[in-house]
């Protein structure tokens, strides 16, 4: 079967329901902290590190936001190259539900549309792995100032739009939860 990008209305769904359903870990919910390496279907993924920061390269985060700097290192381990999608890779926080997610900044939330990299350090929107390739680089989230606990979490989605199992590693983020971040 070949990994698909999942559309973010879809995977809010999914992981609804999957966290509704689990009391504690159960088969098809896995969960790890950062320097854990996670073994999905398509690929490994590791969280390396991550920082709360007030800026990234020139970008700026809207009043009242901070960014998210994710280190994570990613393996094909699957029979066949994979397309990544940054959209893969969700951060989420506090306990509203539905509202505490976002994905990377090169995608555009509303329209769905990739966006440009910052630097050659991060991740783009949408990139190859050959079989058993393994990238490592960053991904930036645009988060609410006032936090400092998150997860970074992936869904399995198949070409038969199905699901398979959910992914979470749960860190704390270094770096100033308020207004004042450090600088990146």
């Amino acid at each position: 079967m070949k990994k698909r990008a999942l559309c973010l209305p879809a995977l809010l769904a999914a992981l609804a329901l999957t966290a509704c359903s689990l009391p504690g870990a159960q088969d098809g919910y896995h969960e790890g902290r950062m320097g854990d390496t996670m073994e999905t279907y398509f690929f490994d993924y590791t969280v390396n590190s991550a920082t709360l920061a007030a800026s990234y390269a020139d970008a700026v985060p809207a009043d009242g936001s901070n960014f998210l700097i994710v280190d994570i290192t990613v393996k094909n381990t699957s029979p066949q190259s994979i397309e990544m999608y940054d959209t893969d890779f969700q951060a989420q926080w506090g306990s509203e539900g539905e509202e505490d997610y976002r994905v990377p900044i090169t995608t555009d939330m509303s329209t769905g549309e990739e966006l440009p990299t910052l630097d050659d350090a991060q991740l783009p929107g949408t990139y190859p792995l050959a079989i058993d390739e393994e990238v490592e680089g960053i991904l930036v989230y645009e988060v609410p100032a006032g936090f400092q606990d998150f997860s970074i979490s992936y869904l399995e989605y198949f070409d038969d739009e199905s699901t398979g199992d959910v992914y979470f590693v749960y860190f704390t983020a270094e770096g100033d939860a308020g207004s004042g971040a450090v600088s990146a």
